[in-house]
């Protein structure tokens, strides 16, 4: 069966996604200081910063039209796939549904599912991967969306930011969070619970936020020789490579998936935030 794994611009793509023919981005824009920025492969994240640096108002993003993903699941597969970031987060999983209930009135039956990641970032790729595992183990359709779900329901993600600022402005947060954060130089590490956001520690400076969360989902996991663990940095290389090395000395993951943040997941991050998902 010939399929098709279409990503929300809030999940990465690795470039060994991208040249595989099989995922497809449906880009989110965002506006900022004047700048209308389609989150596509033209998104430049140190300019974009820039915008933000610069602009006295917090980013806004638009998610794509059902009519975007419409023209996205018309297309020559058997199976079309959708991975969209937090319905409780955006409005993308619903944009995604109305999209294929107008496909299914103008073109008739086909097998497209959307998928709610109950997560964002890293979080989308890793169950975009785990739809194209389940592909190759040539599940049928109904196995493939049974197996994506129960995935989803036992993923987590987790984070720790320099700033909580446009969490907080986008209501994400609470005021007195992220003022705490920010005079005390406490450095919450967040977390996921069904799409929703969640503080499950703190600690005093990056470096030390980053060492708990590492901790934390190393406990969290479980068994993870089984298991593909991805870090998303945002314009910190080298604190992804420090995450890294730490998860490699605490626990032997199957693989380990560094990547950059896309255009909305920078938005969220920040200037060096780092994201993993697990």
């Amino acid at each position: 069966m010939s399929y098709k794994v279409i990503v929300d611009s809030c999940g990465e793509l690795t470039p060994e996604m991208k040249a595989s023919g099989i995922f497809e981005t449906a880009s989110l824009t965002i506006e900022v200081g004047g700048h209308h920025i389609v989150d596509d492969e033209t998104f430049d994240q140190k300019q974009f910063l820039q915008y933000v640096a610069e602009a006295a108002e917090c980013p806004k993003s638009s998610c794509p039209s059902p009519e975007k993903y419409m023209e996205k699941y018309d297309c020559d597969v058997d199976r079309v796939y959708a991975v969209t970031l937090s319905a409780e987060l955006s409005g993308s999983y619903n944009s995604a549904v109305l999209g294929m209930n107008l496909y299914h009135e103008e073109h008739g039956e086909k097998n497209i599912h959307v998928f709610n990641s109950c997560s964002a970032s890293i979080g989308e790729t890793l169950i975009a991967l785990k739809i194209r595992e389940c592909e190759e183990q040539d599940m049928t359709y109904e196995q493939v969306i049974e197996t994506v779900e129960a995935y989803i329901e036992s993923q987590h993600t987790y984070f720790v930011l320099e700033t909580l600022d446009t969490l907080r402005k986008n209501g994400r947060l609470t005021g007195l969070q992220a003022f705490f954060a920010t005079k005390l130089n406490i450095k919450p590490v967040m977390g996921a619970d069904h799409g929703v956001i969640i503080k499950l520690d703190q600690a005093r400076g990056i470096q030390k936020a980053l060492q708990r969360m590492v901790e934390i989902v190393v406990k969290d996991a479980g068994t993870v020789e089984d298991k593909c663990l991805t870090i998303a940095h945002c314009n910190a290389p080298e604190r992804a490579q420090y995450v890294k090395e730490k998860f490699e000395q605490a626990a032997k993951f199957k693989k380990i998936i560094v990547t950059e943040t896309a255009g909305l997941a920078t938005v969220y991050a920040g200037d060096g935030g780092i994201i993993v998902a697990v």
